[in-house]
C-alpha cells in the first residue's frame, strides 16, 4: 500500500511540475514516466487491495465483538445502576423517616418543656402579685390607722387648747383691768391651738403620702420583676427566679 501512495505521490509530482500549453491549462508529460509509475501502481494494488479486505474484515468483527460487549457491559450496569437506584431509595426513605421521628420527638419535648416553664412562671406571677397586694393591704391599713390616730390626737389637742383658752378667757372678764389682755391671750391660744391642728394634719398627710410611696416603688419593683421574667421565656434564657429578685 505504500508503494501505492509513494507512486501517486510521484504523479501529482510529475504534473504539477510538467510544462503547461498556452493559453489553454493543459500540460506536457513524460509519458514513460507516467506510464511506469501507472504500471507501479497497477501491480501494486491486488494485494495491497487484499491487505484492506482483510483489514476491513477483521474490523467488523472487532466492531461486532466491541458492540456486542458494549451492549452486555451497557446492559449490566443498568441493572446495577437500577438495584444501587432502588437500595439508594429504600436507605433515603429510611433516614427520611428516623429524621421525622426525631424531629416530631423533639418538637413535643420542646412544647412540654416550654408549657413545663409557662406553667411555673404564671405561678410565680401570681404568688409576687398576692404578695404586693398582702403588703398593699397592710401598708395601707397601718398608713390609715396611724393616719386617724394622728388626727384623733390633733382633734384631742386642738379641744384641749381650745377649753384652756375658753377657761382662761372665762377667768379674765371676771377681772375688770384684765379683759383685754384676757381677749388677746385666749385669741393667741386659739391661733396656736389651730397651727398645731394644721402641723398634726400636715405631718399626717406626708405619713400617709410617704407610706404609699413607698408602696407604689414595691408595686413598681414587682411589675419590673414580672416583665423581666416574661421577656426571659419569651427569649429562651431559662426559668427566671423571681422569688429571688422579688426578696432583693
Amino acid at each position: 500500500m505504500y508503494r501505492v501512495f509513494e507512486a501517486l505521490d510521484e504523479l501529482v509530482a510529475i504534473v504539477e511540475e510538467a510544462r503547461g500549453i498556452p493559453p489553454t491549462r493543459n500540460c506536457i508529460v513524460p509519458r514513460g514516466d507516467v506510464l511506469e509509475l501507472l504500471d507501479d501502481v497497477r501491480d501494486a494494488l491486488p494485494g495491497e487491495l487484499d491487505d484492506a479486505q482483510d483489514v476491513l474484515d477483521h474490523r467488523d468483527k472487532i466492531v461486532t465483538d466491541a458492540r456486542n460487549a458494549a451492549e452486555t457491559a451497557v446492559t449490566g450496569a443498568n441493572e446495577q445502576a437500577a438495584d444501587t437506584i432502588d437500595s439508594a431509595r429504600a436507605e433515603a426513605d429510611r433516614i427520611l423517616a428516623d429524621a421525622k421521628a426525631h424531629a416530631d420527638r423533639m418538637v413535643a419535648e420542646a412544647t412540654a418543656h416550654a408549657d413545663r416553664l409557662v406553667d411555673t412562671a404564671e405561678a410565680e406571677a401570681g404568688r409576687v402579685v398576692a404578695d404586693g397586694n398582702a403588703e398593699y393591704e397592710a401598708v395601707t391599713g397601718r398608713a390609715r390607722a396611724e393616719s386617724e390616730r394622728m388626727i384623733e390626737a390633733g382633734k384631742a389637742s386642738y379641744d384641749r387648747s381650745v377649753a384652756d383658752g375658753k377657761a382662761e378667757q372665762d377667768r379674765l372678764v371676771a377681772q375688770t383691768e384684765v379683759v383685754r389682755a384676757a381677749h388677746a391671750e385666749s385669741a393667741r391660744l386659739i391661733d396656736g391651738a389651730q397651727a398645731d391642728s394644721d402641723r398634726m394634719r400636715e405631718e399626717c398627710d406626708h405619713y400617709v403620702d410617704s407610706k404609699l410611696a413607698e408602696f407604689e416603688e414595691t408595686l413598681n419593683g414587682t411589675l419590673r420583676i414580672v416583665g423581666r421574667g416574661r421577656q426571659q421565656l419569651r427569649t429562651g434564657m431559662g426559668m427566671p427566679d423571681y422569688a429571688s429578685d422579688y426578696r432583693r
